[in-house]
């Protein structure tokens, strides 16, 4: 049985009580939360030990990192360079996005170095198989994608993105978009829809691919294929369309026993993000949401960690459960290990003032401790609290005041330094 037929039976698995034990919640909320679809534990009955996170219901916001090799830069010793970068950060997620190399092999070896969540996006490997036996992603038959997304199932991905909803009706709406479809995953599925002139085999063959999920309990990430890659195609038709499909899936999914994430944009106006996840929700049933930023502005090459932890702030305060980082590198290059983990501290900022916002139990008790410490002047506390202790440390160490127990932008007027010889005198 799944997680989610465990939750519907009433019974309480070791997974629910260590989400449970590590949110500081009742086991018994986390069932519930689960047996409603509003919260989903990705945890592939073929993975080893494994840290156990939940995704939605009310918990705190959690963050993923993105890895993978391309065809231009191959290289599966950076990749676990930077898995180690992401784990040390602290996300709670990783995804393979790999399409350069060996995959199977790329993909194993992050499941044999990870205890965190693991994702993937099996479309990738199939296009590439395609194009490697057939010389075109056109020769992408249904069969050989069922044939991946089972191997990546045995090999233990918690988690799989299927860019289900991209049907052929909503991908026509994007022909006036300035970007047009700008999902690697939705794209791959288009040009495959328009080359074959067939609907979309993943969402023709969802029944089977349910099958596969429901045999590993396996977590369904429904992929936005049709996600605006630009401000001025947020929320279009195109968009829209493929929402409310994902809606349908998502029941389909839930009436077969399978847990569901479903994942949002994308590019958006800052003052849409709040709405916009709003209606997600409310379309999608209340399942837990996974938004990329979402990035609020698209003139930031370079800093677009910065654009989409303003965005998923937003998003994570009106109700997205779980934020995938954006590194400096996005619109640019494959990300290198210090991009990953300035993506991921980006991330952990947003969720964490999200979380806060929210009222979650504690969620500021590390922020107020921090508070105490400032103002006592104590720095080896101050870096214990830390998101990124390391980098504290070394901005202090290398503009260090006259007075060590100042920093160097008061130093003699520190204020509490100040109040206290006040208080002295």
């Amino acid at each position: 049985m799944t997680q989610l037929d465990e939750a519907r039976a009433g019974r309480i698995t070791p997974a629910m009580r260590a989400v449970a034990e590590a949110e500081g919640v009742g086991a018994e909320h986390v069932r519930a939360m689960l047996a409603e679809g509003k919260l989903a534990i990705p945890c592939n009955v073929n993975r080893g030990e494994k840290a156990v996170y939940g995704i939605g219901g009310g918990l705190t916001v959690k963050v993923n990192a993105n890895l993978g090799t391309s065809g231009d830069i191959n290289d599966p010793a950076l990749e676990l360079e930077k898995l180690k970068a992401a784990e040390e950060a602290g996300a709670h997620a990783v995804m393979d996005l790999s399409t350069g190399g060996d995959l199977g092999a790329v993909r194993r070896m992050i499941l044999d170095n990870t205890r965190l969540c693991t994702g993937t996006v099996p479309v990738y490997e199939a296009a590439v198989l395609a194009r490697r036996e057939k010389g075109s992603i056109s020769g992408m038959t249904p069969g050989l994608l069922l044939d991946v997304i089972r191997r990546h199932a045995e090999d233990g991905v918690d988690f799989l993105t299927l860019h289900c909803g991209v049907t052929r009706e909503g991908a026509r709406f994007t022909e006036d978009r300035i970007c047009g479809i700008v999902s690697r995953g939705g794209t791959l599925i288009a040009e495959w829809m328009k080359a074959n002139g067939e609907e979309n085999p993943l969402y023709t063959h969802y029944d089977e691919i349910l099958d596969i999920c429901r045999e590993y309990d396996v977590t369904i990430s429904l992929g936005d294929g049709l996600r605006p890659g630009c401000l001025a195609d947020s929320l279009d038709r195109a968009q829209v369309h493929e929402l409310y499909v994902l809606g349908e899936l998502t029941l389909r999914a839930w009436e077969r026993g399978v847990q569901v994430i479903v994942e949002g944009p994308g590019h958006v106006p800052l003052d849409q993000v709040e709405s916009q996840v709003k209606i997600m929700k409310q379309a999608c049933h209340g399942a837990p949401f996974y938004v990329l930023g979402p990035i609020v502005t698209d003139i930031a090459p370079g800093y677009d960690h910065i654009t989409s932890a303003i965005g998923g702030a937003v998003a994570a305060m009106a109700g997205a459960d779980f934020l995938c980082y954006v590194t400096p590198a996005e619109h640019l290059s494959l990300p290198g290990v210090e991009q990953v983990k300035t993506g991921v501290v980006s991330a952990l900022i947003a969720a964490h003032a999200a979380d806060i916002a929210r009222g979650l139990k504690g969620a500021r008790d590390r922020d107020d401790e921090m508070s105490r410490r400032r103002a006592a002047l104590d720095w080896p506390g101050m870096f214990r609290l830390a998101l990124d202790p390391a980098e504290a440390q070394r901005i202090r160490t290398q503009g260090m005041s006259n007075d060590p127990s100042v920093c160097s932008m008061c130093g003699e007027f520190c204020t509490y330094k100040v109040r206290a010889g006040e208080k002295k005198g």
